[in-house]
């Protein structure tokens, strides 16, 4: 019995994990479209000015 136990808790954590992001994915859709682009955009703006930070920046 322990041994199945074993095997199972991955699983249903795994499955916990999963259903919870499916979740929040649901919610972000409830808020509206134009809230998840803002979303992106930021993202796409904050990795931009990671990836100009690691490159060497501004060089003035």
């Amino acid at each position: 019995m322990l041994n199945h136990m074993k095997r199972v808790l991955p699983f249903m954590l795994a499955l916990a994990v999963a259903l919870s992001s499916c979740q929040a994915i649901g919610t972000i859709f409830k808020a509206g479209m134009w809230w998840g682009i803002i979303l992106v955009v930021i993202v796409i703006v904050l990795v931009i000015w990671l990836l100009g930070k690691m490159s060497g920046g501004s060089k003035s």
